[in-house]
């Protein structure tokens, strides 16, 4: 019917190419991720062991395979299938079948996913988690080669990623006065949780340049998005502006793929002929239809792509689209509130979630160093060795890495231990499996100061740390300098017997 032709999308079809390949590989690395950490977080022998959490009657209401039964065993498989299933919508395959076997995947991993998340407990506590969940859920309806892209899909889209940054804008805006006075980049680079290669380079930029920073983040998260729902070009050059200022947060820090994430969403709005024209190698007509006259700039007859959509296929996109609007009223509602919630779900599916971080920006870096001794009875001259972590900062000579989009859970929560406090339960865990060597979870750290073998005490100290000056770097080497606070756990070990 001639007035279905609004809703098929032709001229977005590098939009679809990108959102399903993209997306896809974003579920790789998280269960990629879960296969590599799980369980030796949360395993049969984890630091906070799911069987034990799921014990708990009224914590099942959150829907996951792992109610009927949990074992490292079972997680593993859902983590190898997940993966097997991202692979192929990486390689395209399902996507040259009908509609409906792309959707199928996408639905597949949306399920496994929600599965590790709702027993995930704190490590799996992050915002880009439901945000994977909820982008991987309307992805699945973006059709395959044999039909255009839903137009109301991309729209949907659009609204999750102006979810993500205007919420994300209004928490700033709401929160610490360092946003609203422009300083918060004076701390951040130096404090975020886990640094990257270049944030040292970033944090010694000149203080003009962080208030540039700030106010160019307020433009791109509080104006930009609007534009996203114009008309093309404008659409485009808001995604681009969203490409170009999360790219510049995946080279200054580690996000895991929340910054991905934002960059992936953002081609939602960018069209083919806008795409074509920035890079011409990018094709402007992906069907063989021919480009002529209709390659216009952001036009409705640019490279269409398949056929007009099946009338059942656009009834199941109307319906989806009905559903998640219907779902919106909450994250509109918690924007327009005065507080404001960050990162928080309605609903058991974890759809229409709202989003946000940041609102306030730490200060000062204080970092908890776990050392170890091999010595019987612990006094002044004792050899306390420091555990190295893969991402968070410790050796004071060492240069962080880059790790997103791939999410070092332990690193993570470590940073939050000072920001709370020490005294977690998952920490004491932790340090227990120090004690006893146990080997999935040293496999988590860099460097085991014992080589495996168990040491008799450990301690938690906590240090200041701060980037080191240009002058400091050349006079010692230090990419780092830090300070002794104070003791933050004595000396520990283990009951006799263990």
């Amino acid at each position: 019917m001639e007035w279905t032709a609004w809703f098929d999308a032709p001229e977005y079809e590098f939009a679809r190419q990108v959102l399903q390949r993209g997306i896809a590989t974003i579920f790789f690395v998280a269960f990629l991720s879960c296969l590599n950490q799980f369980p030796a977080l949360l395993g049969e022998r984890g630091l906070l062991p799911v069987p034990d959490y799921l014990d708990s009657f009224r914590r099942r209401r959150r829907p996951s395979l792992f109610l009927w039964r949990y074992s490292d065993g079972l997680l593993r498989l859902v983590c190898w299938s997940g993966m097997a299933i991202a692979a192929t919508l990486i390689a395209g395959l399902p996507q040259l079948g009908p509609p409906w076997l792309p959707m199928i995947a996408f639905l597949s991993l949306w399920l496994l996913y929600m599965s590790i998340v709702n027993v995930g407990q704190t490590f799996y506590g992050f915002g880009w988690e439901m945000l994977l969940l909820e982008a991987g859920f309307i992805v699945a309806f973006l059709g395959s080669d044999q039909t255009p892209p839903p137009r109301t899909i991309l729209i949907l889209l659009a609204w999750l990623l102006f979810r993500l940054e205007f919420g994300a804008g209004m928490i700033k805006i709401r929160g610490g006065s360092e946003w609203r006075d422009l300083t918060a980049l004076y701390y951040h680079h130096e404090t975020q949780p886990m640094p990257g290669p270049l944030s040292r380079q970033a944090h010694l930029l000149p203080k003009p340049v962080h208030r540039m920073e700030v106010l160019g983040n307020h433009f791109a998260q509080l104006v930009v998005p609007f534009f996203l729902f114009a008309p093309q070009p404008l659409a485009s050059m808001a995604a681009g502006i969203v490409i170009f200022t999360q790219l510049w947060l995946v080279a200054s820090g580690n996000f895991a793929w929340l910054n991905w994430m934002a960059i992936l969403l953002a081609f939602a709005a960018v069209s083919d002929p806008v795409a074509h024209a920035v890079l011409p190698v990018i094709p402007l007509d992906w069907h063989g239809s021919g480009s002529g006259a209709g390659a216009r700039l952001g036009g409705a007859d640019a490279g269409a792509a398949g056929s007009q959509a099946p009338v059942w296929w656009l009834a199941v996109v109307l319906a989806v689209t009905l559903l998640l609007l219907v779902l919106s009223y909450w994250p509109v509602r918690n924007l327009l509130q005065h507080r404001q919630l960050m990162n928080a779900s309605f609903n058991r599916w974890q759809l229409g979630n709202t989003y946000g971080a940041f609102g306030t920006v730490t200060k000062m870096r204080i970092e908890i160093v776990v050392e170890g001794t091999l010595d019987a009875e612990p006094d002044d001259d004792s050899d306390w060795q420091e555990y190295g972590f893969r991402g968070k900062p410790g050796d004071v000579r060492r240069l962080p890495r880059q790790w997103a989009p791939y999410h070092l859970r332990l690193d993570w929560l470590m940073w939050f231990l000072p920001l709370r406090t020490v005294h977690e339960e998952w920490f004491y865990a932790f340090l227990a499996k120090l004690l006893e060597a146990d080997d999935a979870v040293l496999r988590l750290l860099r460097k085991d100061p014992f080589d495996g073998a168990r040491p008799h005490w450990v301690r938690v100290n906590s240090y200041l740390y701060r980037f080191a000056s240009r002058a400091e770097y050349r006079e010692t080497g230090q990419r780092w300098i830090r300070t002794l606070l104070y003791e933050a756990i004595p000396p520990l070990s283990l009951p006799p017997g263990r």
